[in-house]
């Protein structure tokens, strides 16, 4: 277990850019993804009508046109996003062994749009207007099965979903096999795209999501005393995680090493955080106890911060246990101010974020952070600040109260 876990390459799709330029240009200038969407997505009768689309998105850019009819939306965005993270990692695969490489790639919901086409279909027309790529378009480890397919892969491969925790947790059981000697490289991350009548339907009436329709970037604002839920966005952020040895000797830039993971389950509601944030603040601690470092090294937190009551309040409560008076001096920040919540891609591109902050130490601010909520007293970097970053942790937790922890630290 001495084997060393490094990230080479980053590869995302998102509601403000593509490829870590755009990107991190983007949420460096405060730019917010944040859009009415209602031209995009039919919600009529349905009282929320913004969301964090990924606008012009042309998947022959990156596939063949047969391909792309053959498979669903998120899986074109995590094939999209992982050609760019080998991209940059420079990683020529005829040189290394492809057995030993693995796929591990979270969704939420995976190829929902099928789904919903299809039954349409069925309704109408009867069974035979149903495509013969239902199942493999819908199920969610078609994501990870496509980019092993597309790079011939032929190390470990599967999906992770754990609602919005599944990328966060499928680069830190991906980081895991790396570490204990079934692979020597792994493609992980995790993709999304459910900007879908259905799924607005649904979250709509749980009461989930932000209806601040008349000022859509103005919607994704948290530990903001007047949030009102969260915006639905879509995306995809793709790791190339590497042994560290291996790494050095093809001579990859390396973006930190991840040197912690940790994850737990609240076991106390579907959707609800466990009171007090428990079960985040386990996460978070075997996270820190398996980096071997304390909670005072950790230098920044990029947040799940989705902008609900109840998580920003319970993360930050779970922040207070594992860091105690040092919760104070740490500084947070939370991506989905400006990217809205990608659900299961979300902790990835997160990740990404958090790596191009350390690279460039610099911490972009929460948007819309404008009222202090009593319950939410921590420093959430409302205006952007540069600093050292060296360590630093990702948050993620999902519904079915399933958390993940990340912990990056700076090499040498």
């Amino acid at each position: 277990m001495s084997r060393r876990v490094v990230v080479t390459g980053i590869g995302l799709l998102t509601p403000i850019g593509t490829g870590k330029n755009q990107f991190w240009d983007a949420l460096r200038a405060g730019q917010s993804g944040v859009r009415r969407v209602d031209n995009l997505v039919d919600l009529s009768g349905i009282d929320v009508l913004i969301g964090a689309p990924v606008l012009e998105f042309d998947p022959l850019n990156y596939m063949e046109p047969r391909r792309v009819r053959r498979i669903s939306r998120v899986t074109q965005f995590a094939l999209a996003a992982a050609s760019l993270a080998f991209n940059d990692a420079d990683l020529e695969l005829s040189t290394v062994d492809r057995k030993r490489i693995g796929v591990v790639v979270g969704t939420g919901i995976g190829g929902l749009e099928t789904m919903e086409r299809n039954f349409t279909a069925l309704s109408n027309k009867g069974p035979r207007q149903v495509s013969p790529f239902l199942v493999p378009q819908l199920m969610p480890n078609a994501v990870a099965a496509q980019i092993a397919i597309e790079h011939g892969l032929q190390g470990a491969n599967f999906g992770v979903s754990s609602a919005c925790a599944s990328s966060a947790h499928a680069i830190g059981i991906a980081s895991e096999l790396v570490r204990a000697g079934f692979l020597d490289c792994a493609v992980s991350g995790g993709a999304e795209s459910v900007l879908l009548r259905i799924v607005y339907a649904g979250f709509s009436q749980m009461g989930a999501i932000s209806k601040r329709n008349d000022e859509p970037e103005r919607a994704s604002r948290p530990f903001d005393r007047d949030r009102d839920g969260f915006v639905i966005g879509e995306g995809a952020g793709i790791l190339i995680l590497e042994e560290y040895q291996h790494a050095l000797a093809r001579q990859a830039h390396i973006y930190a090493e991840l040197i912690g993971f940790g994850m737990s389950a609240d076991a106390e509601h579907i959707t609800a955080p466990a009171k007090g944030g428990r079960g985040a603040a386990q996460a978070v601690s075997i996270a820190l106890a398996r980096a071997n470092i304390p909670a005072q090294a950790v230098d920044y937190i990029n947040a799940h911060g989705t902008s609900t009551i109840l998580n920003d309040k319970a993360e930050t409560e779970a922040i207070k246990i594992v860091f105690g008076k040092g919760a104070y001096n740490v500084k947070i920040s939370s991506t989905k101010s400006q990217i809205g919540h990608l659900l299961g891609a979300a902790g990835s591109v997160e990740a990404i974020a958090t790596l191009l902050s350390m690279q460039n130490d610099y911490i972009p601010a929460t948007l819309n952070y404008e009222h202090p909520d009593p319950e939410c007293d921590l420093d959430y970097t409302p205006k952007a600040v540069s600093t050292p970053i060296k360590v630093a942790l990702c948050n993620s937790f999902g519904f079915g109260g399933q958390n993940a922890a990340l912990v990056f630290r700076k090499t040498d």
